[in-house]
């Protein structure tokens, strides 16, 4: 036991909490406020903390601080307590409810007696001021403790200047979301809650294979991917790209839940069902905010009208969804669909085997399929598209023995794309970054800035612009084209890469902090390259973190053994000057990873 009065220095966790808006409360029903606080902080916070293996050690009014050794109990706690008051709160009319701000820090702390103070306390309370009413914020490191060990989803807020402190601190903000009682534990929602943008968006679902023929699936695959296309080539919605659309495959999700996760008003779900030469398909448009059917439509058609129907169903969903749009005069999807319909069906199983999976054997097999299509139907242009992001891709991944010959043949093929459509999005962003390998960046932004004229929601053309800013020396303006990118396709599996590219950018402008938040978003992604953990590793180094550098290299030769100094050197050589290699190899040094 301590000496009463005798000072010692710790590491603590520390929850702050206090009651939102309580002087208005107070300044409503005086009485009935204190008492309702009161009765919470004894019925509700003073339990939780005590099952948590908390301690309180000073209530101010309407504010509670309690002190924790372990700071995964101190997040559970402070979950549990915004879960119970949650209930409490559900039958009361809004002036009644009485809602906690919880801030949660890890930090020192100067304990006398059974008081505590210092800095650990300060930024606790400052946290709590940040959380909004029923809400938690914590700081970084409360975050890097207990992401893997606790079922939560949190939102990254920044570097934050707060008063008293003297550097900016990281919050992140607790996404909360409450499942059935579970026997006490808090349970975190799964979704994040991204902001509506301010024009209509939608997301269109995979359609679901009706046909009891699992080959069928791209035939679903390929209705969804036409739709959203089509819908995309209108500017004033907001589309959600395929690859997070997409990541709902074989789920039935809460329409609710696709909206928060993916910030959507509008969510498109259908079916289709192909019999011999006839196909079925049904539709249902919803608006995700309040599970409202807005319109249901059914089709049966020959498949010779495949195209024909996949533009009557965009035009209709068009109308339901703004209806004073059906007056203006719409400039029709100009669209060259192959007339064999083999090759398209080639061309879907390829995107099948280019997105599901970013593996070798994945990738060769994409490449076959849209080289089959390309066979098929020399005017595709599409398919000529895809065949040159292959190429490109087997540069990027080393996974070519000839990179100059690889470009060599990713320059023919979006060459071709380019001459048989000029107004296919997807050519012109593979043009570009043949364009980026061959350091000709301002033809490279060129042919992104057309990509994105055409179809504003083409989130690789926003990945694609960033990169050829970036790498022509102008990270700054690469910064909000990544960031637009990852906001059209949150959910995405190329995320990784979205996020990783946004780092470099940081890296760049030597805000090592902030490319070191972005790597953690790559590297959270499953399927993230070695590369995510490389570049992360070296910031991470220039930061001083060396152990955590450390630990970031060896997952990354987890991921592939032996590289070096010399790998990522000759990588990064390939994208011109402003790659800033030199200061990632820095790092590295630093790290320990030798030549």
């Amino acid at each position: 036991m301590m000496a009463e009065g005798s000072v010692q220095r710790r590491l603590a966790a520390i929850l702050a909490a206090d009651v939102a808006g309580y002087s208005r409360l107070v300044g409503v029903d005086e009485e009935g406020t204190l008492a309702a606080v009161k009765s919470h902080i004894d019925e509700v916070l003073k339990p939780w903390i005590a099952s948590n293996h908390g301690r309180i050690f000073k209530t101010m009014g309407d504010a509670v601080f309690a002190e924790f050794v372990s700071v995964v109990d101190a997040v559970k706690c402070a979950v549990a307590i915004q879960r119970a008051m949650a209930d409490r709160n559900v039958d009361l009319p809004d002036e009644r409810q009485i809602r906690f701000r919880i801030g949660v820090n890890l930090g020192d702390v100067i304990a006398d007696g059974d008081d505590i103070h210092g800095d650990g306390v300060n930024v606790a309370q400052r946290l709590e001021g940040l959380a909004e009413p029923g809400g938690i914020c914590v700081r970084r490191a409360v975050r890097n403790q207990v992401r893997d060990k606790l079922p939560l989803v949190f939102e990254d807020l920044g570097e934050i200047k707060v008063k008293n402190i003297a550097r900016p601190i990281r919050v992140f903000r607790v996404l909360l979301g409450f499942a059935e009682s579970n026997g006490g534990e808090p349970t975190a929602a799964k979704e994040s809650a991204l902001a509506l943008p301010d024009k209509p968006s939608i997301a269109v679902l995979p359609f679901v294979n009706m046909s009891g023929d699992p080959e069928q699936e791209f035939f679903a695959d390929g209705m969804a991917e036409e739709i959203i296309t089509a819908l995309s080539r209108y500017r004033w919605f907001f589309v959600i790209a395929r690859n997070s659309s997409f990541a709902y495959k074989g789920q039935s999700p809460d329409v609710r839940q696709v909206s928060r996760e993916l910030g959507v008003r509008y969510v498109l779900e259908g079916s289709v069902r192909k019999t011999g030469s006839r196909v079925r398909v049904s539709a249902q448009l919803i608006d995700a905010t309040t599970g409202n059917h807005l319109w249901a439509e059914r089709y049966d058609r020959d498949l010779k009208d495949i195209f024909a129907l996949q533009d009557e169903i965009t035009e209709t969903i068009v109308t339901a969804i703004e209806p004073e749009l059906g007056a203006v005069e719409r400039e029709r999807a100009r669209r060259k669909p192959p007339e064999n319909l083999d090759a398209w069906s080639s061309y879907q199983r390829g995107l099948w085997h280019l997105f599901d999976d970013l593996q070798r054997d994945s990738l060769a097999e994409a490449k076959r399929l849209f080289q089959l299509a390309c066979e098929l139907d020399p005017g595709f242009a599409a398919a000529h598209a895809e065949l040159a992001y292959t190429h490109v891709a087997d540069i990027i991944r080393g996974l070519t023995d000839d990179p100059k010959a690889s470009l060599d043949q990713a320059a023919d093929a979006a060459e071709r794309a380019v001459a048989l459509d000029a107004r296919d999005p997807g050519a012109r962003v593979a043009l570009g970054r043949v364009y980026i390998f061959r350091h000709a960046y301002e033809r490279a932004i060129a042919e992104m800035e057309i990509a994105l004229g055409i179809n504003a929601n083409f989130d690789r053309g926003y990945y694609g612009l960033g990169i050829a800013l970036l790498y022509a020396g102008r990270p700054e303006e690469s910064i909000p084209q990544f960031e637009k990118g990852i906001r059209l396709s949150p959910r995405s599996p190329l995320l990784w890469a979205h996020c990783m590219m946004l780092g470099l950018a940081y890296i760049n402008l030597e805000k090592y902090e902030d490319a070191v938040a972005s790597f953690e978003k790559a590297i959270q992604q499953p399927n993230a390259a070695y590369m995510v953990f490389v570049h992360a590793a070296s910031t991470l180094a220039h930061l001083g973190r060396i152990d955590e550098a450390r630990a970031m290299l060896a997952e990354a030769h987890t991921r592939k053994p032996g590289f070096s100094l010399d790998t990522v050197r000759s990588a990064a050589g390939q994208l011109g000057p402003h790659s800033g290699v030199a200061r990632i190899i820095d790092g590295l040094r630093r790290a320990g990873l030798s030549e």
